[in-house]
């Protein structure tokens, strides 16, 4: 399983609040939550961001709250994949449960910038910057979280 997308990338600790404001709160409606998403800080991130770019961050990306809006809002703006130094532990969970991969690399969060075109193999963890012909080596997924990205989430892997 592979990603191929265009890098937007953040600074340390983007909380869940930034990823989708608490204001849009009130819906389900997952097009109205990407809609909305990162615009406390990016106002023009969603004209943008396209179908399979990949959001890069520094430390503890998702912070804050355990909503589970904000990687919805996230995985239905486009994004395939957040790679960060580290993540917020509830947020792992809830991106990994909606069929969102995050994976964590020092090296990639500071290495890559904005703009940059990255491939990620989640079977083996490896990350490359084919904007700056690098390398960076995260860790891969294990079989039990590549079925439930590929199911697109926790429940669809349960039926």
């Amino acid at each position: 399983m592979k990603a191929l997308g265009k890098v937007h990338k953040y600074g340390d600790n983007v909380d869940t609040d930034v990823i989708i404001p608490a204001r849009y709160l009130n819906t389900t409606d997952h097009k109205e939550l990407a809609a909305h998403c990162m615009e406390d800080i990016d106002l023009d991130f969603i004209n943008k961001v396209k179908d399979g770019d990949i959001m890069v961050a520094e430390a503890n990306f998702g912070c804050g709250s355990s909503r589970e809006h904000a990687p919805i809002a996230l995985k239905e703006s486009g994004i395939s994949c957040v790679i960060a130094k580290t993540f917020a532990r509830i947020f792992y969970r809830n991106s990994i449960n909606i069929g969102l991969p995050i994976i964590e690399c020092a090296e990639a969060s500071e290495k890559i910038e904005s703009g940059d075109e990255v491939e990620i193999d989640f079977d083996t963890g490896l990350i490359t910057n084919k904007t700056k012909n690098e390398t960076y080596q995260g860790q891969p997924f294990p079989e039990f979280l590549i079925n439930i990205i590929n199911q697109n989430g926790l429940l669809n892997s349960l039926k």
